[in-house]
């Protein structure tokens, strides 16, 4: 396998992983609304702050998130393109299924 599709690969297990928590999802649902600052989201979430940290660190290394610095806050919202990955990547499986069932004779043959 080339390089670049083993990155491209570790890349997309890297997004479902993180997708792979509830209170992960919790956080991009907020982030559904627009930007907030680290403060609003452990408001909304009821988080402890060392909590929310790990699983915005988790988001944004996986690409699903982007942070700004505006003095001493954070502000956090969603990164379009990782989840235009994950809908691609999805509907791609969707097809696929499709189509194998469609190509399926109905049954093992004995």
């Amino acid at each position: 396998m080339p390089t670049s599709a083993r990155t491209a690969d570790a890349r997309l297990l890297g997004i479902f992983q993180a997708l792979a928590d509830e209170n992960r999802l919790r956080i991009l649902e907020v982030l559904r609304e627009g930007e907030h600052c680290v403060c609003e989201l452990q408001s909304s979430l009821a988080l402890a702050q060392s909590l929310l940290s790990h699983h915005l660190r988790a988001l944004r290394e996986a690409g699903l998130v982007r942070d700004r610095r505006d003095g001493r806050w954070v502000y956090y919202r969603l990164a379009p393109e990782a989840l235009l990955r994950v809908e691609e990547t999805m509907g791609s499986l969707r097809a696929d299924a499709a189509a194998s069932a469609t190509k399926r004779s109905g049954g093992c043959a004995p």
